[in-house]
């Protein structure tokens, strides 16, 4: 766990893509998309049907790692909105246990706007949660500090001769965009005009390595990677 300090407040980057903020023992993360694999293979693109099971995992082991007491999932929660009757008794049955152990909270995205079934947590479409608002996709102008996701932020740089692409977070002084947690999300690059449309001046990518936050600065990172 590295931590990251944003809008005043010291929070905790938790397996790479979720962010946790111990002062409230809340644990966010965005775009899980359970039922990815299902929904393609509706339409006859066949992928192996363990994402939800694979995110699922990944998200019981986060919680586990920081003790979070409540959870806050921001959004495209599921691939389609109608990707929670597909989902495998055994795994509603885990998420409904979950339920009952820590506040859960759904907010909706643009995938799963008519998400109804919370799995015995809260269905929303954004909050207001201590100080802090919490969307799916970024408010270019914000009076308060906000978390969101949407964009799936990857970062691509050009290292000792060869391209790496990671997973990261963006952010400028008072928004912060997660990246994609859930098993089968691509992802966009941090420096697209689409993510620094909707960010405020002096826009960063933060990549958590095994003991540090590292921070680039997306305005020269086109150049980096020429």
């Amino acid at each position: 766990m590295v931590p990251l300090s944003f809008a005043g407040q010291d929070f905790v980057i938790v397996d790479r893509a979720a962010l946790y903020w111990p002062r409230e023992k809340a644990l966010f993360v965005a775009d899980l998309h359970f039922e990815k694999a299902s929904w393609y293979a509706r339409g006859g693109q066949m992928l192996p049907p363990y994402d939800s099971a694979a995110t699922l995992d990944r998200l019981e082991r986060a919680l586990d790692a920081c003790g979070a007491t409540s959870l806050w999932c921001l959004g495209d929660n599921f691939h389609d909105s109608d990707g929670a009757a597909r989902l495998d008794p055994a795994l509603a049955d885990r998420l409904e246990r979950l339920s009952r152990q820590i506040a859960l909270h759904w907010i909706t995205g643009n995938h799963d706007s008519a998400l109804e079934r919370g799995f015995g947590g809260q269905v929303v479409e954004e909050a207001d949660f201590r100080g802090l608002a919490l969307r799916h996709k970024a408010e270019s102008c914000r009076s308060v500090p906000e978390l969101s996701g949407h964009f799936h932020p990857r970062i691509r740089l050009r290292l000792r001769g060869r391209t790496v692409s990671r997973p990261c977070f963006v952010a400028c002084s008072d928004r912060l965009i997660l990246p994609a947690f859930g098993a089968l999300t691509g992802g966009l690059d941090a420096d697209n005009p689409a993510i620094l449309s909707v960010m405020g001046p002096g826009p960063c990518a933060i990549v958590a390595t095994e003991s540090t936050a590292l921070r680039f600065d997306l305005q020269k990172t086109a150049e980096i990677r020429r």
